[in-house]
């Protein structure tokens, strides 16, 4: 890891229920969002995410019918699993019960080596939605 990369120090986890009528939901919210420096398309964010989801590291989904691409993501790598949404001019990187640091910092450098842009990243945490 390089000196300038976030620590992507996860503050708080949701916490998964299993509500009596079926599915499942999660109470809290942690997420990194990361933005670029300059001003993209919200389709060329999809598009940049994309192709480094499409790399031997990750199996992805978009199984959403959604108004924002969203991507439940799982790091081979790294074994965890967490989601990326793309919206409001960046990258939304959300925490589940399992995921762990380090898959965050693996797609945090993919994506700045895809792309010609620095990334600035902000952590928003809410213990309880």
């Amino acid at each position: 890891m390089s000196d300038g990369d976030p620590s992507f120090s996860i503050p708080h986890r949701p916490r998964r229920t299993y509500p009596r009528r079926g599915g499942v939901r999660y109470e809290g919210e942690t997420l990194f969002r990361l933005s670029p420096d300059s001003d993209p398309s919200e389709n060329d964010l999809t598009a940049l995410v994309e192709r480094v989801l499409d790399g031997d590291a990750y199996t992805y989904g978009d199984w959403f019918d959604l108004p924002v691409p969203m991507y439940l993501v799982r790091d081979r790598e790294h074994d965890t699993t967490f989601r990326v949404v793309v919206r409001y001019g960046s990258v939304e990187l959300h925490i589940l019960p399992d995921t762990r640091s380090e898959g965050l910092k693996s797609i945090y450098r993919r994506l700045s080596a895809e792309s010609p842009v620095s990334w600035n990243v902000s952590c928003e945490s809410n213990p309880e939605n």
